[in-house]
């Protein structure tokens, strides 16, 4: 709990945003702080006092030079001017922080300086107290597109950051702390253009927060991924691309409101929050030329833990599912702004069996086939692979993205009545006539009712873990919880034909609104044709007031030997 008791140690906190937020801190609780900076401070000049106005106070400065002898260039005076303009700014901190009731002191001493940052904090915590609270606020920015960073590009910036955040947590252990706040961007968690150095940087503080909130619970650590700030170092220019972006710049008063607001005791376990808009570009029309993208993956059974959990004759064995979200997260990746809405003709043409044997890598073929609507892409993908000469093809597809999902349509036939004898039974892993699916899969809570024409089924997937999603996490498309729609025409087949099915094709499956985890839905599943080597039936999926979150038109499950069901 923060009180005027508390120290907080802040880096690059005597001016700009986290200046303000350290004021706003102190106006709430009257605490104490301990501002570190690069900044060397220094008397202003009687020539430069009272001069507010940045023309004149330039003016001052060249007249001083002259006066020295020198002839001044602009660099030169531009960095006097920087120079006043700093020192001002951490007077004007200094005495807001003072005028609230609470106290600090400020350090010049660059964090990255491991010796010279202990031996400063040291006499500090001498003459204030113990530090119980870190702000590291310290950044810089390179910007420039990858190509162009150099080493010390890079060691510039990730340096402030990472080195910053370990050397403060030398000089003041986690154990110590009650309070630790990153002040992180919203760059780590999008990226954006020029930015691969700063985006690496701050998210290692969102990884650093978890993993010190995992080691220390009851210290209140978060991460805060802050977007761009309405102050003095966002031009016109830069709000105005700001703006054709979608993204919105914090006013200073609310987002040090919503830092204050992030420290309360209520918000203790939430580690790591977003405040700002997405860093994404969309642009009003798109680039007409159609374009093709190969992608290679490595598949390995110990980095997919849910392949434990879709195991068939003894062997993992990758989900269709998997393979469509694959196809589906790519596309969405290459147009940010755009989701899945729409899959035509999916096929599983040789399933990847992880069985020891499978190739070293896969490959997805990318092929845009139509962007002429600004409003949507259409891509044809292919996944397949070369073992040691073999070509395989896996799956193939059409995929459809849209900028604006339609509005969702409603399932008017959705049948609750409940005349199914076993509907209170487990489906899954009880004989060789259940699904085989484990946990992360089991999905089928009870079914309703079925007939040769019909089977209604109540849904429930709990929370697969990020951990165990691996190499397929949901995103906009969930291969877990779509794996579970393909269930009921596994158990249609096994009560009437005593035959289990693996699904093989969709024909149409288009997604309005994806389904959440530990939520209920429900599934009606339409049988159209039934042979000898296969069942096809439409598949809604819906919730209890029959609005469709998706439908699978025509999707075909491919009747399995039964030497094959066996668990």
């Amino acid at each position: 709990m923060i009180d005027n008791n508390s120290v907080f140690l802040v880096s690059g906190g005597a001016k700009g945003i986290t200046a303000e937020c350290v004021i706003k801190l102190a106006q709430r609780y009257q605490c104490k702080f301990i501002l570190l900076g690069r900044s060397t401070p220094e008397p202003e000049p009687v020539w430069a006092e009272g001069c507010g106005n940045e023309a004149e106070l330039k003016k001052r400065i060249m007249e001083y030079f002259q006066a020295q002898g020198e002839k001044p260039t602009p660099a030169m005076v531009q960095k006097k001017f920087q120079a006043i303009s700093s020192q001002r700014a951490i007077t004007t901190t200094l005495k807001a922080i003072e005028e609230t009731g609470g106290k600090a002191e400020y350090l010049s001493v660059d964090v990255t300086d491991a010796i010279a940052l202990s031996e400063q904090i040291t006499g500090a915590v001498e003459r204030l107290g113990a530090v119980t609270g870190i702000i590291h606020g310290a950044g810089n920015l390179a910007d420039k597109r990858i190509e162009k960073k150099t080493v010390q590009d890079f060691e510039t910036v990730y340096a402030a950051k990472v080195k910053g955040l370990a050397n403060l947590l030398r000089c003041v252990p986690p154990n110590q702390l009650h309070d630790l706040i990153l002040f992180s961007s919203v760059v780590g968690f999008y990226g954006n253009v020029g930015q691969a150095d700063y985006a690496i940087a701050n998210e290692i503080l969102n990884k650093s927060a978890h993993l010190v909130k995992l080691n220390h619970p009851s210290c209140h650590v978060v991460a805060i991924n802050w977007g761009p700030w309405d102050s003095g170092m966002v031009s016109p220019e830069l709000k105005k691309a700001f703006a054709e972006r979608n993204i919105h710049t914090i006013p200073i008063d609310i987002g040090t409101q919503m830092l204050v607001d992030e420290l309360a005791p209520t918000n203790h376990n939430t580690v790591q929050v977003v405040i700002g808009s997405p860093l994404t570009y969309t642009p009003e029309a798109l680039d007409p030329q159609l374009k093709t993208y190969r992608i290679h993956r490595q598949l390995k059974l110990a980095a997919n833990p849910f392949l434990q959990d879709h195991v068939i004759a003894g062997n993992p064995v990758l989900p269709a599912t998997c393979a469509f979200s694959w196809i589906a997260n790519s596309c969405e990746q290459l147009y940010p702004g755009y989701q899945f809405f729409n899959c035509l003709n999916f096929k599983v043409l040789k399933g990847i069996i992880l069985d020891g044997k499978q190739a070293n890598e896969y490959i997805l073929d990318l092929e845009e086939i139509n962007k002429s609507d600004p409003n949507e892409i259409e891509f044809k993908a292919r996944i397949w692979s070369d073992n040691c000469g073999k070509i395989r093809y896996h799956f193939s597809a059409c995929i459809k993205l849209k900028r604006k999902i339609l509005l969702a349509p409603n399932y008017d036939f959705f049948n609750q009545e409940l005349t199914h004898p076993n509907s209170g039974q487990s489906f899954y892993q009880t004989d060789t006539s259940s699904l085989f699916h484990g946990a992360a899969f089991q999905g089928i809570k009870k079914v309703f009712n079925i007939s040769p024409e019909k089977i209604t089924i109540e849904c429930l997937l709990a929370d697969v873990e990020a951990k165990k999603q691996g190499q397929f996490p949901v995103q906009t498309f969930n291969p877990y919880i779509v794996d579970v729609q393909i269930h009921p025409l596994w158990i249609w087949t096994q009560h009437f034909y005593q035959l289990a099915c693996l699904p093989s094709e969709i024909q149409n499956f288009t997604q309005f609104a994806p389904i959440p985890f530990d939520e209920k839905f429900y599934i009606s599943c339409e049988i159209k044709s039934k042979t000898e080597s296969a069942v096809i039936g439409d598949v809604i999926a819906h919730d209890s007031q029959g609005k469709i979150y998706s439908q699978m038109l025509g999707s075909k499950g491919t009747i399995l030997p039964k030497e094959l069901v066996k668990v």
